[in-house]
Formats: C-alpha cells, sequence, structure tokens
C-alpha cells in the first residue's frame, strides 16, 4: 500500500507559488509606466514641427559690364529662306543627287524626271518646223515663177496678143500665193514657239536648287512619281527635298501684348539655346510684327543674330533675354549696366515687412531672415544692393507666415 502511495506522489504536477502583494505592485508599476511612455510619445509625435514645403530658386550674379534685363520670352529658331523644292510637272522620278546635311549651290542639279516622252515631242515640233520651212520654200519659188507669168501676160496685153482677163488671173493667182505665204510664215513661227514649249517640258525634268543652302530632308527617291500638286494619294510625292538658307536664320518669339512696350526694333537681346544652356548669343531685334494675335493675346518679334554659328540650327529652342537701351546708361539707375557684377533675386523671393525689404535664406534644412537692400528691376529679377551674395539659396513665394529658423524641405 505505501508503495502505491510513493508512485501516485511522483506522478504530481508541482505548481509555481502564487505571486504575492510585491508582485502585483511591480507589475502594475510596469503597466503605467508603458502607458505614461506610450501617451509621451503620442504627445512628441503629435506636437512636433513639420517641415514647411517651399521653392528655392540660387541668387545669380550678372557679370560686369553687361546690360540689364527688361523682358524675357522664348521662341524657336527659324530660317527666313526655306522651300521644299518640288517639280513644275508630274512625272517619274529617275535620278535624286541630294542627301540630308549636304550643301546645295544656287542651279545645283537635284534630281531629273524620266523625261522620254519630251524629247520625243521636242524631236516631232522640230519636224513640223522643218516641214513647214520647205513648204514656205516651195510657196516662194511658185510666186517668183506666177510674177514672171503675170509680166508676160502684161506685155502680151500691151501688144493686144492677149485678153486683160488673162492678166486679171495671173494678178490673182499672185496674190493667192502670197497669202499663203504669209500663212506659212506664221505656221513656221507657231512651230518656233512649239519647239521651245516642248524644250521647257523637258528642261523641267531637271530640278536644280532655287539657292544655296543646306538639304535637311531628302523626300523622294527614284522611280517615285512628283507632282506640284497633291494628287494620286499617297503614291505620288509633292517634293524632292527641303533646302534651308542658313545665312537667314533668326529667331521669332511671341510677346505678351501687355509687355510689347518694352520691346523697339534694333534692341540688343541675349539668347540662350536650349541645346547650349551655358552659351550666350548676341542679338538684336530686327522689327516687331505690327499685328496681334487675338487668341494668344501677342505680338510676334522677329530678332536677329549678330554672328552665325553652324551649332544654329533651324527650329531650336531658343530663351531670350531684351536688354535696356544703351541710351539708359546716362541715367545713373542702379538697373543699369555697372563696372561691377551685380547680384540678382527673383520678385517672388522678396517681401517687405515693416517697410524692409526681407529674403528667407535656407541653412541647413532651417531658413533665416535676411534683410536686402534692393536696386533696379532685371525682367522678373531684382538687383540686389546688399544682403546676399550669388549661390545663396532663397525661398521662392514664402508664406506670410513664415518665422525665422523655420524647417523647411525642397518642393519636387
Amino acid at each position: 500500500m505505501s508503495d502505491l502511495k510513493e508512485d501516485l506522489a511522483a506522478l504530481r504536477i508541482e505548481r509555481a507559488p502564487e505571486p504575492g502583494n510585491a508582485g502585483k505592485i511591480v507589475m502594475w508599476v510596469v503597466v503605467v509606466l508603458l502607458l505614461g511612455g506610450g501617451a509621451w510619445g503620442g504627445y512628441k509625435y503629435f506636437t512636433r514641427e513639420r517641415p514647411v514645403e517651399v521653392e528655392l530658386a540660387t541668387v545669380t550674379q550678372r557679370a560686369a559690364g553687361t546690360q540689364a534685363a527688361v523682358l524675357n520670352a522664348s521662341g524657336y529658331v527659324t530660317a527666313r529662306r526655306r522651300a521644299t523644292v518640288s517639280s513644275k510637272i508630274t512625272g517619274k522620278v529617275v535620278e535624286v543627287n541630294v542627301e540630308e546635311g549636304k550643301a546645295v549651290k544656287e542651279g545645283q542639279v537635284l534630281a531629273r524626271l524620266d523625261d522620254v516622252a519630251y524629247r520625243a515631242a521636242l524631236a516631232l515640233a522640230k519636224a513640223n518646223l522643218g516641214s513647214t520651212e520647205r513648204s514656205l520654200k516651195e510657196d516662194e519659188v511658185r510666186i517668183a515663177n506666177a510674177k514672171v507669168t503675170l509680166e508676160r501676160k502684161q506685155k502680151l496685153v500691151d501688144g493686144g496678143f492677149a485678153m486683160k482677163s488673162e492678166v486679171d488671173d495671173a494678178r490673182l493667182a499672185v496674190d493667192a500665193l502670197e497669202a499663203r505665204l504669209e500663212v506659212e510664215k506664221q505656221q513656221v513661227e507657231v512651230a518656233k514657239r512649239q519647239i521651245d514649249l516642248e524644250q521647257t517640258n523637258l528642261d523641267n525634268t531637271v530640278i536644280r536648287a532655287p539657292f544655296s543652302g543646306i538639304a535637311i530632308s531628302k523626300d523622294a527617291q527614284p522611280g517615285e512619281m512628283v507632282s506640284p500638286v497633291s494628287a494620286g494619294g499617297g503614291f505620288t510625292r509633292t517634293g524632292i527635298c527641303t533646302i534651308v538658307d542658313m545665312r537667314s536664320l533668326e529667331i521669332e518669339v511671341d510677346v505678351n501684348e501687355s509687355y510689347i512696350n518694352r520691346v523697339k526694333p534694333g534692341q540688343n537681346v541675349s539668347a540662350i539655346l536650349d541645346a547650349y544652356a551655358d552659351w550666350q548669343i548676341p542679338a538684336h531685334v530686327i522689327t516687331v510684327v505690327p499685328t496681334a494675335d487675338r487668341q494668344k493675346a501677342t505680338v510676334l518679334v522677329r530678332i536677329g543674330f549678330k554672328q552665325l554659328d553652324p551649332r544654329i540650327l533651324p527650329d531650336m529652342g531658343v530663351k531670350v533675354t531684351f536688354l535696356k537701351d544703351e541710351a539708359d546708361a546716362k541715367n545713373p539707375s542702379p538697373s543699369v549696366a555697372s563696372a561691377q557684377p551685380t547680384v540678382l533675386v527673383p520678385k517672388a523671393a522678396i517681401l517687405n515687412k515693416d517697410g524692409q525689404d526681407i529674403v528667407f535664406v535656407v541653412k541647413n534644412d532651417r531658413v533665416e531672415r535676411v534683410a536686402i537692400k534692393v536696386g533696379g528691376n532685371d525682367a522678373d529679377r531684382m538687383e540686389v544692393l546688399a544682403g546676399l551674395s550669388a549661390g545663396d539659396r532663397v525661398v521662392v513665394s514664402p508664406p506670410p507666415t513664415m518665422a525665422n529658423g523655420a524647417l523647411v524641405t525642397i518642393k519636387k
């Protein structure tokens, strides 16, 4: 019996002792600490400083001696002399002597059309002329013979050996032959004009360059049909190639009519091609086209390059800056070109508070309020006489509530 009790005792599972009051207190302390830490963390999260998303601009510098700007615009390079060369007649292309990017000279043969039919027509016209000229010579001989017969008949009538009617018949024959001779002379002229026409048609099978320039496109190949007008659907070409006179390149820009009073012929312009952002090209206003686009409210301005360059190509995008008139250099305004470099900042970055012009400069993701002294206008920028240096980053269109030291992030 005792062995059975011992075996049952060996199978008993020992339980952990129930926690006392001290254990319960420790558990409640841990819970309180966790809840307090979470509440503090939530408070810090919801009351943390949030960065303001802003747009930045870099303060630039205008080189010494450079004229101030009065207006900025954008446009495209265009060619005043540009032509898609076509034929005057419809025909099949048998030869094309032009390639894209190659120079061509005025009068150079660009292409040839099939001329078999035109050569045959020219040969026929020449044959008609030869036949008419031979008939003319034959009638000239007949007239000479008719005049001799008329003289003979007149002598016989004068001698009383013939009747006067015979003289009248001879004179009528002479008049008829002379009238026919005049007709044949006109036919000779018609035959010559026909030869000229057929020769012109034959010459039109040779297509030549109307002026010197560069071929920018090749629009037809041997075996294709070309026509001066659109015909035959997509199977007939209307041009052989397109030629551009690179000496006629200029810029065309659309200027808002509200600012067109700032532009005048002869005004200096600085042009920058989109393809060469660091290359400033001197230019000048050729003319302001005297009409406005009522839908876009713009006026077209033509601008000429002061010196052409092979890097300038038709249809390139370009940004232009209209410069202040040199005559204003007599005015001591600070916006005129000076002997010292001039710091420039976008107008949208400047705020006026309590009569003081200020900007917010970004340093280490925070803004610093800086008071500045401004000078004259330079298109959409202002000259800064004191307070900023080239390379500083300023906030564009800062909110009125922005404070000194505010945390910011750059808008993407």
